[in-house]
């Protein structure tokens, strides 16, 4: 078994599925997992020409799903050495008072539940892992900066962020890095999960534009990862050349 293994959260579609082909091309051993079965063994069955592959149906949302599936990981791909935590969703691009409340809490318990279950079941093996392994935690410019319609996504995804940092601070001594990656505007299903499907939504996001890809973001990922021991990056933020900051909002009379 190859002696670096990467377990992967929400691998069955853009950041997650990305990620998993960019370090099976790189010789890593992969646990993936994810929600959408037919997805998982698919993409398992194209990376296990290259390497070992290790697969769970699992809910990040579930505490003791998680705990299950981590003891449940046969001997070959328990040493695990790079974690992505890159399960997460956005809902609900309305304004905060015309929001569902149960898209809020779905976001809280996917975004910051699901990676405080998936990272507290998985520091014992990393710290054994030692020098050179990583947590790497999936956050957004969003939780950077604000825009209409971020309301709990956006704090969601401020919450990784300093997860992350004080995540170095209790791991300091041990060898374990830790990176916030925040990507901006990226051509994913974000949007159409977002939307609950609206195609046009997300295509009209997109137009005539040149957003970041998943492989971009795997890109990254799969630096942070791959750095001498001694270097660990704090947070990444990467978006287009094409996106930039707009002003302040500005309410007028009429």
């Amino acid at each position: 078994m190859n002696s670096k293994i990467a377990f992967i959260t929400g691998a069955t579609s853009g950041f997650g599925r990305a990620s998993a082909r960019r370090f099976a091309q790189a010789g890593w051993a992969l646990v993936l997992s994810g929600r959408r079965e037919k997805r998982l063994q698919a993409l398992a069955q194209e990376l296990r020409a290259l390497v070992p592959v290790h697969t769970a149906i699992l809910d990040v949302r579930d505490a003791e799903a998680v705990k299950a599936v981590v003891e449940a990981l046969p001997q070959g791909f328990r040493a695990i050495t790079c974690l992505v935590n890159n399960a997460g969703l956005a809902l609900a691009p309305e304004p905060a008072q015309e929001v569902d409340l149960n898209d809020w809490h779905t976001m809280i318990d996917t975004n910051i539940k699901g990676l405080v279950n998936v990272t507290h079941a998985l520091l014992p093996t990393l710290i054994e892992s030692g020098e050179g392994a990583s947590i790497v935690n999936i956050g957004s410019i969003a939780g950077q900066w604000p825009y209409r319609g971020s309301h709990v996504y956006g704090a969601s995804k401020a919450f990784v962020k300093q997860f992350s940092y004080n995540l170095r601070c209790d791991l300091a001594g041990t060898g374990v890095r830790v990176t916030d990656i925040a990507p901006g505007m990226a051509e994913t299903e974000f949007t159409l999960v977002r939307t609950k499907g609206d195609q046009g939504a997300s295509d009209a996001l997109y137009q005539g534009t040149v957003p970041l890809s998943a492989e971009d973001i795997a890109e990254q990922i799969f630096y942070v990862a791959t750095l001498p021991a001694h270097i660990n990056i704090n947070r990444l933020e990467v978006m287009p050349t094409r996106q930039s900051w707009a002003g302040f909002a500005i309410e007028r009379d009429q």
